[in-house]
């Protein structure tokens, strides 16, 4: 059986839990995630934890905030006048809204605090500043050509 490698396609069912015991995330009711090793669409520390195992492989991963998220930051906590939310929009703590940047892009944002004339949003990713717990199962491995090889199944890595 083939390890997983970069470059590998790789199936996996995985449930993602907090420290406390939350789950927060899983793939066991629906489809495998699948995905290349190597293509950064999945966090670091998950890509890490899958790399070298087989299919039928299983383990118990922790990933610190630098490897997941990212740690918390206070410069994407900001607070705004309530009259900058659109008339539709009734604030609550914990709704997460569209915040539309001035090159056009949006970013999701959570209301964390509501005063009388702002409300506070958090553009934090929701795991931001958390470790994370996966358990993993691995289903299926397809060698790929690697992202670091010359695209012929060699090893051979060229400066």
């Amino acid at each position: 059986m083939a390890q997983a490698q970069e470059g590998d396609q790789v199936q996996v069912h995985y449930t993602g839990k907090l420290e406390d015991g939350t789950v927060f995330d899983e793939s066991q009711e629906g489809e495998p995630l699948s995905f290349t090793i190597g293509e950064d669409r999945v966090i670091p520390g998950f890509e890490e934890a899958v790399t070298g195992m087989e299919p039928g492989d299983e383990k118990t991963t922790e990933v610190d905030p630098e490897q997941a998220y990212g740690e918390h930051r206070e410069d994407m906590v900001m607070e705004m006048e309530r009259g900058q939310i659109p008339d539709e929009v009734d604030p609550e703590v914990g709704q997460q809204l569209q915040l539309r940047l001035e090159n056009g892009q949006t970013v999701p944002v959570l209301i964390t605090a509501l005063g009388e004339d702002t409300v506070t949003i958090d553009a934090n990713h929701p795991l931001a500043g958390r470790k994370l717990i996966f358990d993993i199962e691995v289903l299926d491995v397809e060698e790929g050509g690697g992202s670091a090889g010359g695209g012929d199944g060699s090893n051979i890595v060229t400066p």
